[in-house]
């Protein structure tokens, strides 16, 4: 399967003297975890559906340094961003997407006074303006009628704005969006953002992600949607918490319109 699928390098379209429309950039989560890369998979199987002309940076790619900022590790950060903005300017990278709330917020907003200048673009962002555009068409097929909540990414919501995005992609599956009691502005953490992936929570009643999931488990859906792995994780794993995870599936947007597309 995964020979099937069309990711071409950076490195080989320059060999080639190719400048791609957009860099997908794939982010730690999307090389790494292996629930995540599905989610990458996902939209890589959206992209060449939708012809769109891509590529990723593959080995070149390191992280944005989001996490040692939030743990308070400026120094790293910029070490990290300078190495990084020096490859994609050397390649002239124009518009970045990313599957990460956490790297779009980072290129977009703190790559700039580095010398990191870029159109970024979330990839729900990007999906509805395939759709928008006629490049990809949606008629629900599998999703018809499921109820789905969605769960705003601190990052893509309440630090960049973007609400409505996600939300038109879902309700354009045929789906019936039911929101959760704190949505949009008053969105929820999933416990995950600001480095707190890579701890253990601190002590208290109840870890956020159990909090969130229960908010979702209340809006009685057939599917959580997300659109940060981050977000995918703690909402999974809240789920397996309740021991639901037989009958509630935890989905990004990407995955819901491959498989909506099924591609």
């Amino acid at each position: 399967m995964e020979s099937e699928l069309k990711v071409p390098t950076m490195a080989e379209l320059s060999a080639a003297g190719q400048q791609p429309e957009v860099l997908f950039w794939v982010g730690c989560a999307g090389s790494f975890d292996d629930r995540a890369k599905r989610i990458t998979k996902a939209f890589v199987k959206i992209l060449n559906r939708a012809q769109v002309s891509f590529a990723v940076l593959g080995t070149e790619e390191s992280c944005t340094g989001d996490p040692a900022k939030r743990a308070g590790n400026e120094f790293l950060f910029q070490m990290q961003a300078v190495s990084n903005i020096e490859v994609l300017n050397a390649y002239e990278i124009k518009k970045v997407v990313t599957t990460c709330p956490h790297c779009f917020n980072t290129l977009k907003n703190e790559y700039p006074e580095l010398g990191g200048n870029y159109e970024v673009m979330h990839h729900t962002q990007f999906l509805d303006e395939l759709i928008k555009n006629g490049k990809i068409t949606l008629e629900g097929g599998k999703f018809k009628g499921k109820r789905i909540t969605y769960h705003d990414p601190c990052y893509l919501g309440r630090a960049n704005n973007i609400y409505e995005a996600p939300r038109d992609l879902i309700e354009k599956l045929d789906a019936e969006l039911v929101e959760m009691k704190n949505c949009r502005k008053k969105g929820l953490c999933c416990g995950a953002g600001g480095a707190q992936m890579f701890k253990e929570p601190e002590k208290g009643d109840k870890d956020v992600n159990i909090e969130r999931t229960e908010q979702a488990l209340k809006t009685k859906p057939d599917i959580i949607a997300a659109a940060c792995p981050f977000c995918n994780t703690m909402m999974t794993d809240g789920v397996k918490n309740k021991e639901r995870e037989a009958t509630i599936r935890v989905m990004d947007v990407a995955e819901l319109i491959a498989g909506a597309e099924d591609l």
